[in-house]
């Protein structure tokens, strides 16, 4: 029974700290996997074995109590130290093992690495694989994610990083669009299209098209007749006739092999920013992780076959 009451505290001191660290029960479920219920079912069993009440609740906040707060930054120290413990026990092990929780962007993890992770599978049969994509930038340690690509390089102490590869916008539109309305030859001529622009998920803000002129970075807005929040979307809306949009190059490629989308003011295009993965330090030696890697290294190769299909479709 002293067993079961110990790990039944434990489970509550793990739920109970990602929901103090994440803000909400909703935010820890998704951390950990489980449901909200679960979440607070098993901080409301560590509160009566404590007899301590560690949350002020509201319909819309959690807040730590006095006795809440100190009970998290000493679970805190705890569960770091278990995972110390975990992460030196996992890296003696010789074959990685276990779920490796990976965090991407939507449009890197389903045009990039998804159809590409059944080779891990093959290459690490016990290993597999919880992948959560997403716009929204987590934090790594709060949510026990092991490894996250990002585009940027985003500056963490806590963090190693690796860049993978250039995150290259290009301007874009269909065949029959161009046929009909001609090409533009400079950034300035899209006030004479249709375009359509993406929106940020995470700010709402429209993306400012970025394009190389005279030697700089110029970024413009143009007018746009449609917004989306999703590359694949705008794709598509361009594949319909819907008019010229900017995209980067790894969502682009599979419609320009098509011929169904070709590039637009290719002379201009920029590398914008990198693909960057990026690692909690407490993995620096853990198996997984180091086997994940091993296979961004043939996702992400030095020559990226998306950018070399934009290329060849933009020779004249």
């Amino acid at each position: 029974m002293t067993a079961q009451i110990g790990l039944e505290r434990l489970t509550g001191l793990i739920a109970f700290a990602r929901a103090a660290s994440l803000g909400s029960y909703t935010a820890a479920a998704r951390s950990l996997a489980i449901s909200p219920s679960a979440v607070s079912k098993s901080v409301q069993r560590l509160e009566q074995q404590l007899g301590l009440s560690l949350f002020t609740r509201t319909t819309r906040s959690l807040t730590l109590t006095a006795e809440g707060r100190d009970l998290h930054e000493r679970a805190l120290r705890l569960l770091h130290e278990a995972e110390e413990i975990e992460q030196a026990v996992l890296s003696a092990k010789a074959e990685p093992a276990g779920t490796l929780r990976v965090a991407a962007p939507l449009p890197i993890g389903t045009q990039i690495l998804a159809p590409q992770l059944a080779l891990l599978k093959q290459r690490f049969p016990r290993l597999s694989i919880d992948l959560r994509l997403g716009d929204e930038f987590v934090d790594l340690i709060k949510e026990g994610i092991d490894v996250a690509i990002r585009v940027g390089d985003l500056a963490d102490s806590r963090l190693i990083s690796r860049r993978l590869a250039p995150h290259r916008l290009c301007a874009f539109a269909s065949p029959a669009y161009l046929a009909a309305r001609g090409a533009p030859q400079h950034p300035d001529d899209l006030v004479r299209h249709d375009c359509v622009n993406f929106r940020f998920q995470s700010s709402g803000q429209l993306l400012k098209w970025p394009f190389m002129v005279s030697g700089r970075v110029v970024e413009v807005t143009p007018p746009s007749w449609a917004v989306a929040n999703a590359s694949d979307a705008i794709a598509e809306i361009l594949v319909g006739q819907g008019g010229i949009g900017i995209s980067p190059t790894y969502v682009a490629a599979r419609y320009v092999a098509r011929g169904e989308l070709v590039p637009v003011l290719a002379d201009y295009a920029v590398d914008r920013s990198t693909i960057t993965a990026l690692w909690p330090q407490s993995r620096r030696g853990n198996p997984n992780v180091k086997a994940f890697l091993g296979f961004l290294d043939t996702v992400f190769p030095e020559q990226t076959p998306w950018d070399a299909v934009i290329a060849a479709a933009a020779r004249p």
